[in-house]
């Protein structure tokens, strides 16, 4: 289990790119949130299996509209207890 922050950009807003993430995370079994960033960039922390993140970035990756153009992340301590991935309001 790991928990990852990060930061994507490209063409990642207007795109449908929050509502993909959630959809895809909560079908994977995943959790954390996502949510736009004022420069343009989304942001993510996703907690679960390696595979299963790398699975759900790879799957963005490939939906149509979304552009991901750069990936920068770090890893996070686990956080437990957490049961649900969301989408919050940008800031």
């Amino acid at each position: 289990m790991v928990r990852k922050h990060i930061y994507f950009s490209g063409r990642v807003q207007g795109v449908g790119f929050r509502y993909q993430a959630a959809y895809y995370a909560r079908n994977l079994g995943l959790t954390g949130w996502v949510r736009n960033l004022s420069d343009g960039r989304v942001e993510m922390e996703v907690q679960g299996r390696e595979s299963l993140i790398s699975q759900l970035i790879l799957t963005l990756k490939n939906q149509p509209y979304i552009r991901i153009e750069g990936i920068e992340y770090q890893e996070l301590p686990v956080e437990v207890g957490e049961t649900k991935f969301s989408t919050r309001f940008s800031y």
